[in-house]
């Protein structure tokens, strides 16, 4: 069997099924079918790639992630309702015996057809232990934390760099680093306003030189 991780699994608009994750290109991403293993090529313009971790399920309180509800369907007594067997209805009480907290005007029996199914396709790929996932989860969190607090003194030392460089030659340096200091400040104002300081000694200088001339 494949090694997966339920991180990896996603769903693709406009394919039926789960797919684990391969890899991703600018163009779009490589995906393995859970079902059949096949891997294809989904493309960006014609798909959305959506992970399953991302993926929140409506309820009369808090939004609460995919997981948990697959979680609540896993330690249930009440076998797993059948979307090809059970009608609206029975779907319908299904989602509400196992999670009182569901709200059924936003959540359509459509999506509540589509758990089932995810649910089954995950079981059959052993992809329901949720309690590996919840640290990698947090640990990951806590690594990226570390990672943009590091890169923040790099990200420093190339403004101090480039600013330095300003100062080496011309006179146009200046201005342009007055002009960016002030774009800092307000970019959606200051720095038009930079613009017409550049242009206002220009106009002065053409107006001076016609005086001269009459």
């Amino acid at each position: 069997m494949i090694s997966m991780e339920y991180r990896e699994i996603v769903a693709v608009t406009g394919i039926g099924g789960l797919f684990q994750l391969v890899a991703t290109k600018a163009d779009g991403a490589i995906v393995r079918n859970l079902a059949d293993k096949t891997t294809k090529f989904i493309s960006a313009r014609l798909h959305n790639v959506t992970p399953l971790e991302s993926i929140e399920v409506y309820t009369t309180g808090d939004n609460v992630r995919l997981h948990e509800v697959f979680e609540m369907m896993k330690n249930d007594s009440t076998p797993v309702a059948d979307p090809k067997k059970t009608d609206d209805k029975g779907i319908k009480a299904y989602f509400k015996g196992i999670f009182p907290a569901f709200d059924e005007d936003r959540v359509y029996v459509s999506d509540m057809k589509k758990m089932l199914k995810w649910f089954e396709l995950l079981k059959a790929n052993d992809l329901l232990n949720f309690d590996a996932y919840k640290p990698q989860e947090e640990g990951e969190e806590a690594t990226a934390a570390e990672e943009v607090k590091e890169e923040a003194p790099a990200k420093k030392a190339v403004k101090k760099k480039a600013a330095e460089a300003d100062t080496t030659d011309g006179e146009a340096k200046p201005a342009k680093k007055a002009a960016k200091k002030k774009k800092a400040e307000d970019p959606a104002e200051l720095f038009a306003e930079g613009d017409a300081a550049t242009e206002k000694p220009a106009k002065k200088a053409a107006a001076k030189k016609k005086k001269t001339e009459e």
